[in-house]
């Protein structure tokens, strides 16, 4: 009980590799759409990307978060990943939803957050970081 209570983490990285493993499958969920051209589609309807270079971020972005997501899945170039993430959501929420996070640009901004998170305290355990770059 004096555990629970004391400023010490709990099994911190055993949590951060599970939440990094969400976040992959979710990132690589969202990714996915780059597959599906009527998905595709209706980002070209929007505004902002309704110019001759649309088209190619829309792609870059779900390939972004497509790549980003199964290499955070995996464990793999953790850091690298969460730059993606951090700057592919971070265009999303400061751009595309007019860094509105209180509302509407919730959810790209949590990302970005679990970016930050990633990239300052590494992949946690059950990772192929882990098993690449370990120190002999």
């Amino acid at each position: 009980m004096r555990k629970f209570f004391s400023s010490s983490p709990i099994g911190q990285m055993g949590v951060i590799a599970v939440v990094r493993i969400i976040t992959g499958v979710f990132l690589i969920y969202h990714g996915w759409e780059i597959f599906d051209t009527a998905a595709m589609n209706k980002y070209l309807e929007w505004d902002m990307f309704n110019n001759p270079s649309g088209k190619a971020m829309i792609y870059a972005g779900k390939a972004a978060e497509l790549v980003a997501g199964i290499l955070l899945f995996i464990g793999l170039f953790t850091r690298i990943a969460a730059i993606l993430v951090i700057g592919t959501l971070g265009y999303i929420t400061f751009f595309v939803g007019d860094g509105n996070i209180f509302e509407g640009a919730q959810h790209p901004f949590f990302f970005v957050l679990l970016g930050l998170l990633f990239f300052f305290t590494g992949p946690g355990t059950f990772s192929a970081d882990n098993i690449l770059f370990k120190k002999k």
